[in-house]
Parts: structure tokens; sequence; C-alpha cells
């Protein structure tokens, strides 16, 4: 059917992946394109619904609770790949919110007094400081293995 063709009541317009959104949208007129692009709701695989009874699904994008340090089993170790072979040291196994994960690597960086970042549930160390960041993770009370070499 075409896209500018009225649908009857109970029909589902599903997300498309790009390839097929750019055909479609250049049959549709520009107002109608710019007006669907201008609202971005958090619904889960569905565009839009004729249907006024219809239940969408959201995204629900809770955080999760922050484990206590003696909880937490955090893996440190040295990564040279993907950086021009420098090195740098990663924590990962890290549970809970982003907040609290960058309050963890801001701590381990200005005590190690080099740079870094935290994001994506792994912290970033640059350089090749894997001892003293076990260190001050063991002082603070988290459970620490140390991985490779």
């Amino acid at each position: 059917r075409d896209a500018q063709e009225s649908r009857g009541l109970g029909d589902v317009y599903k997300r498309q992946p790009p390839h097929i959104l750019r055909t479609s949208v250049s049959r549709l007129p520009t107002s109608i394109y710019f007006c669907a692009m201008a609202k971005k709701k958090k619904r889960v695989d569905v565009v839009y619904s004729t249907n006024p009874n219809y239940g969408y699904d959201y995204d629900d994008n809770e955080e999760q609770e922050t484990l206590a340090p003696n909880e937490q089993n955090l893996r440190i170790l040295i990564d040279r790949k993907q950086r021009k072979g420098k090195t740098a040291t990663l924590v990962e196994g890290f549970v809970g919110s982003a907040d609290d994960l960058k309050d963890l690597g801001k701590m381990l960086k200005s005590k190690c007094g080099v740079g870094g970042s935290a994001k994506d549930g792994e912290i970033i160390i640059q350089g090749e400081v894997r001892d003293k960041v076990m260190d001050l993770l063991k002082a603070e009370g988290y459970n620490v293995k140390r991985v490779g070499g």
C-alpha cells in the first residue's frame, strides 16, 4: 500500500530500518516528514498507531542501583589496543549508576595524577598504573582482581 493512503482504525506503524525509511520518505510530503521528526518519543518499535486504545511500550532507562564496594568485583587490566601504542589501565565490572562510576573514575584519576574517562561501565586511566589503582581500590574496600600479566 502507498504511504499516503488512508489506513483503517487499528493499523500500527512500526519502525523501519534506515534504508527502507529513506525510500518511503521520498514519497511523503516534506511537511509530514519534518513534523514526524520534530518530537523524539521513547517508544519501542512503534512510531504511530491509529488505534486509540493501543498500549505503547516505552523504553525504561532505569539506572542500576550501585552495589556496596565490598560487593563489587572489579577487574583491572592493561590495554594497548586502538590507542596508537599508548598504554591504558582499564577498570571493568562496576555495577551501578553512571554518576557513581564517574565519581570513582575522578577519584582514581586525581590520586594517580593522570587523565582518563569513565563511560560504558568501565573506567579508562591513562598510563600503566595498574598496581597503584589496585591499591587505591583495595583501600576503598572494593574486591579487585588483576587480569593479564
